[in-house]
């Protein structure tokens, strides 16, 4: 009888370890022990990220597994419980599902092939940090090392069968405005507000959802010295995001106009800043993985549906790469806020898909399952 599930106790345990963006350390140790443990080596870049690589013992396709160990700061301590059927932490903070119910299931999926020498095409595994705060991680890893050119990411929210076939590009934008200084009691006249002209200029943003595919958005306003001085400084930082290359480029423009013009009305001056920070993309008809995909999920009985997402993932990295690499959606839901919170059967299900996933992989090993290929 196959090896069957068994990803939710060590979630738990990856769960537990306090690994926000630039402190994974422990996440990254415990998944190493965890890979010795199976007899698999396994490597860490510059970077932080782990890369280990089980050499194929069939023909098929190669394919990579990838999931980040990071997690956005917890303000309180992550004790995770199952409750009516939801794991979720029994303190108000983040769960950390998003992404450590991944990096579970992936590597309880690789002891799965393993324990029963099972057949496979090559799986590598690419655990990343640094996603959190700009997909750091993903972008700093070399590509170029894997043999795969077939990835898949599990960073989605949502029930589990999606398979995400468009996601935008973003650009990151600073927009600092500069005024004069001056004593806001005695001499107000003197100064030039520049935390005025950029209330004028957030007003008149489209910010929000713009249309179907875009996005804009001001996240982080800083100005100001002291309550009795006229603010010489503001800083605006805003993101625009769109599924199409043409509107991201198009909004981006249109917020730095609405910048300049409400910066020279208010007699400030502004410094602009725009950094792309990924690139749109739409998995091309016909691409192997998503034919994988929706063989897994047929395989364990769950329907597959695309989604077009707002988000960005580590699969952007590896797309700008030239890799044929797609995101599943995951079944964490309210991810990055005290009640995140996701399925304990659907950690364990995320186990049965990967090792669907590396068995699609393998028409030699569907044949023996007595599946034809």
């Amino acid at each position: 009888m196959p090896t069957g599930a068994d990803a939710l106790p060590l979630f738990f345990d990856l769960a537990r370890l306090v690994t926000p963006s630039g402190a994974e350390r422990e996440a990254t140790d415990h998944v190493a022990a965890y890979l010795a443990a199976l007899g698999v080596a396994s490597a860490e870049d510059a970077a932080g990220n782990l890369y280990a690589r089980l050499p194929a013992t069939a023909d098929g396709t190669a394919i990579f597994l990838c999931a980040h160990v990071d997690t956005v700061p917890a303000v309180e301590q992550i004790v995770p419980v199952v409750v009516d059927g939801w794991v979720t932490n029994e303190n108000a903070a983040i769960l950390g599902a998003d992404n450590k119910a991944t990096v579970a299931a992936m590597l309880d999926a690789v002891r799965r092939v393993l324990t029963d020498g099972a057949l496979h095409a090559g799986i590598e595994l690419v655990l990343t940090v640094g996603e959190e705060v700009g997909l750091l991680g993903a972008f700093a890893f070399d590509a170029s090392r894997l043999i795969a050119q077939v990835g898949f990411v599990y960073d989605h929210a949502g029930p589990l069968g999606g398979i995400v076939v468009a996601a935008p590009g973003q650009n990151s934008i600073e927009l600092e405005f500069g005024g004069v200084a001056a004593h806001a009691g005695i001499a107000p006249e003197e100064g030039v507000s520049a935390i005025v002209a950029a209330a004028r200029a957030v007003t008149a943003m489209r910010l929000g959802r713009i249309d179907e595919e875009t996005t804009a958005n001001v996240g982080i306003v800083e100005g100001g010295s002291a309550r009795n001085v006229v603010p010489a400084r503001c800083l605006l930082r805003a993101e625009v995001r769109s599924r199409s290359t043409a509107r991201l480029a198009e909004e981006t423009a249109f917020l730095l106009e609405v910048a300049a013009t409400a910066a020279a009305e208010s007699g400030c001056g502004l410094r602009t800043t725009v950094t792309p920070a990924y690139a749109a993309y739409t998995v091309r008809k016909g691409a192997a993985s998503v034919r994988l995909a929706r063989q897994a999920l047929a395989d364990v009985g769950i329907a597959a549906r695309d989604e077009r997402v707002g988000g960005g993932a580590d699969a952007h990295a590896f797309v700008a790469a030239g890799l044929d690499c797609i995101v599943l959606t995951s079944g964490m839901e309210l991810i990055h806020g005290p009640e995140e919170r996701i399925r304990a059967a659907d950690v364990d299900a995320m186990s049965d898909i990967t090792v669907a996933l590396i068995h699609a992989a393998c028409p030699d090993q569907r044949s023996h399952e007595g599946v034809v290929p």
